[in-house]
Formats: structure tokens, sequence, C-alpha cells
């Protein structure tokens, strides 16, 4: 079955809602009255802090000021480390930053930023923005009406290498088509991404969205998806993008340690292009994201390739290739009880 994809038409930089001037003034960047921003972090486990609040604390522009989470345990050893507040009223937690970067399960970060973003803080998120259309489109809501920037982690996005790809291959054009195959091991006893939202929704969500943010900008949006599975949370796409590309990509949490990796090139005219190894530390890459965050908030556009709305059209594809699964009936063939094939 192949499912249609559809876009709010309203263009990415659109206007906001009758009282977006006087939210823009509150929720613009401290930097610009010449002291830093004021970041708050949501969220206290590995990825919290082996990425968030590492980059947080080494951006010269940013005054890594306070934390908050569900584990209150975890917040005050995290503030400890790093010399910032450990919050346990979410409330207070925003009256004391100017943007809020999110390191929480999807569905968590999807009600969160909502109200963050209505309290006039820019908001640096993490992939899918949401687990439902839905929350998506709210969460899109709450950030144009509140006037407030917006960048959503996609990581090789980010990358300096995997950046200076993109550019190179969107600028030079003429392709055709793309692959992509990501195999993870999140699912290994080794693994700190083991956790019960991966476990939940799979390969399709976790890597699907960094698979989408990279063909996306190069071969056009994606019109339809059609989806497929293997076994566990092993996941194969069909994309149909606008101007008539077509790309695949299989993705899925369950390989084994040793295949692990991540493959994705485009063809054409010009012949093949790969995306480079991407780098093993995300700090660069998110530091990367939060300049673009505090930039965005300062031009007034409130617009990015990575902001919001395009996480949001992200999460679409994903819901529509989530239904597919959740409704195949694979056809089964009739065995012929023979050994045809088998052998050479």
């Amino acid at each position: 079955m192949v499912c249609r994809v559809t876009h709010d038409v309203s263009p990415a930089g659109a206007a906001p809602l009758a009282n977006s001037a006087l939210l823009a003034a509150s929720a613009a960047p401290a930097s610009a009255a010449g002291r830093p921003v004021w970041f708050g972090l949501v969220g206290t486990g590995h990825w919290a802090r082996i990425a968030h609040a590492r980059a947080l604390a080494s951006v010269p522009e940013i005054k890594f000021a306070a934390v908050w989470g569900r584990n209150t345990e975890a917040a005050a050893g995290l503030a400890a480390e790093f010399g910032i507040t450990a919050h346990l009223d979410y409330d207070a937690f925003l009256a004391e930053v100017d943007a809020v970067a999110f390191s929480v399960p999807p569905d968590v970060q999807s009600e969160l930023a909502v109200l963050a973003a209505r309290a006039g803080k820019h908001v640096l998120l993490e992939k899918p923005v949401a687990l439902t259309e839905t929350a998506a489109d709210a969460l899109v809501q709450a950030v144009d009406e509140a006037a407030v920037a917006s960048v959503v982690f996609f990581t090789a996005r980010f990358q300096p290498d995997a950046r200076a790809w993109l550019a190179k291959v969107v600028a030079g054009g003429g392709w055709h088509g793309g692959s992509a195959l990501w195999l993870g091991s999140a699912y290994a006893e080794s693994s700190p991404f083991d956790t019960p939202w991966r476990r939940a929704k799979g390969g399709l969500w976790d890597l699907g969205p960094h698979v989408l943010s990279l063909l996306w900008p190069i071969l056009g949006p994606v019109e339809t998806v059609t989806a497929d599975a293997g076994a566990g949370d092993l996941t194969h796409l069909v994309l149909h993008h606008q101007g008539g590309a077509t790309s695949t990509a299989t993705v899925t949490l369950g390989a084994p340690e040793a295949a692990e990796g991540f493959d994705l090139q485009v063809w054409g005219t010009r012949g093949r292009s790969a995306v480079p190894q991407l780098a093993e530390d995300p700090v660069p890459a998110l530091q990367a994201a939060l300049t673009d965050l505090m930039a965005s908030a300062r031009s007034g556009s409130r617009s990015h390739p990575c902001d919001v709305r395009f996480g949001r059209d992200v999460t679409h594809v994903l819901a529509q290739a989530q239904r597919q699964l959740d409704s195949a009936r694979p056809l089964q063939l009739r065995p012929s009880g023979g050994t045809r094939g088998l052998g050479c």
C-alpha cells in the first residue's frame, strides 16, 4: 500500500498571529542586549550528559544556566558537575532561561516544548519532534504563535563534513534517486541507547528521521511512502519525492554490533555521491545547531531548514509509514515443496 504524505502549505516564514510583535520582543535572544543567551536543558539521561550539556557549556555566546529533569537525583548531579541550577518546578526553570534544549523521549518533548514556546523560549529539539502527527502539529502551532525560533537536531545536518557534502550535492543538482542503509545496534546489552521509547518505536522513528533529513533536500519533499517490515524492527521504505525522484531506506536498531554502520548515496547525471562517515563526537554538531538557533532568533525570520516545521513534515512521513506497518498483511506465496534454487 502507498500512502500520500500531506504537508502544510503555509510557507516556513509565514507571518505569525497578531500578538507576535510583543511575543517576539520578549523572546529576543539575550545576546542582542549585550549578554549571553541563557539556556536551560530538559533531560538528564545519557545523551543529555554526553552531548547536550557539553555543547551548552562550550558555546561562548551561551550561558548554560539550568536543568530540569524527571529524575531529580540525576538533575542535581548534572547541575553540580556544570555549576548550574537544578529545578524541581518546570515553570520556575522556564522563568530563568531564554532558550531550552531538549533531550527527553519524543512524546515527553512534544508536550514540554509546547509549554516552553508559549513561555516565549526558543527551542532546540531532538528528532523526532513528536510521535504523532497531532502532537507535531500542536508544537508547530505553539512555536508559530509565540514567534520563537526553533531548530531540530538532525545530527548529520550539522556535522561539518556531512553538511559540506550536502551543500555541494544540492548545489550541483541532477539527482534522480538515492538509497540508505542504517544498521544500528541500540538493542545490544552494552548500548546506552537501549531505552523504552526506542524499544517501542524502533529504527523507523529513531534512525528514519536522520535518513529523511538528508534525502529530502537533495531529492525533494517526500510525497508518498511505502513501508514494509522485516524481522524485529527492521523497516524498508520506498519514497517518492516531489519532482519525480525516488529513494529507498532500510533501518533497524536490532542489527548485530559487527554489522553496525550507516551508508547513504544518491545517483544521477553526475554519477554517484555518498555522504561522508558521521563523526563519533556529537558535540561539534550540537554547537553548530545551537549557533544556528541563536542566528535564527536574531534574524527575526524564525525560519531554518531544520526548524520545527520540517520536523513536523518528517513526523508525518514516519506516521504514514507506521500506519502501513501496523496494518500490513503480507501475501503468503504458495510453497512448492521443492528445493529448486537452493543449490548451484
